[in-house]
């Protein structure tokens, strides 16, 4: 696990280091804090926040949280004394500008651009949440439903098309990482 990243803002919190595996993108100016772990060939794009400071964010491997987006988390309080940890799987994609608080996305689910997840939410493998879509607290999507609107519904299943896409979508943003990085580290794009 890897604390040094170029133009990104590393912050320990009430005794908590976010841990970024070697292998992941962080891009220049994202902010991570606290109880944050991030799983090998996963990549955070631009200007993410990602806040762990009153419980945890884990993040498994290949999964992109693409730019400006936040995600966070609730401590423990009375009725809730575990909290909402926000728990991501492996292969997720979380599309631009969403906000993720203290759900949990299974492999290889799906946030689209602007949508917004709640505590407590399940997004299951395969299941996509529709862009600008409002998943609110405690709604659990099935393995394979597309969701949409605010509050979010189930809207139908999908198909193997979609299954596909969406799997298209985690490769490409995998091998846009690496070009991004190395871009970075030669001080392409410098001023």
């Amino acid at each position: 696990m890897s604390s040094e990243r170029p133009g990104v803002r590393i912050i320990a919190i009430h005794g908590k280091t976010p841990q970024i595996h070697e292998t992941a993108f962080v891009a220049p100016g994202c902010v991570i804090v606290g109880d944050v772990t991030i799983g090998a060939g996963s990549s955070i794009w631009y200007n993410c926040v990602l806040r762990a400071d009153v419980s945890r964010i884990v993040i498994g491997e290949r999964t992109n949280v693409q730019d400006g987006s936040v995600l966070h988390c609730d401590g423990p309080h009375p009725g809730m004394e575990d909290g909402a940890p926000l728990l991501i799987g492996d292969d997720v994609l979380i599309g631009h500008m969403a906000m993720v608080h203290g759900c949990r996305i299974h492999d290889r689910g799906f946030v689209g651009l602007g949508a917004i997840a709640m505590n407590h939410a399940v997004i299951a493998s395969d299941a996509m949440l529709a862009a600008g879509a409002m998943l609110t607290e405690g709604k659990v999507m099935g393995e394979r439903e597309l969701w949409g609107g605010r509050p979010a519904r189930k809207m139908r299943d999908l198909d193997d098309a979609a299954i596909m896409g969406m799997r298209i979508g985690v490769a490409h943003y995998a091998e846009n990482a690496k070009h991004h990085a190395a871009a970075i580290a030669q001080g392409d794009g410098a001023a």
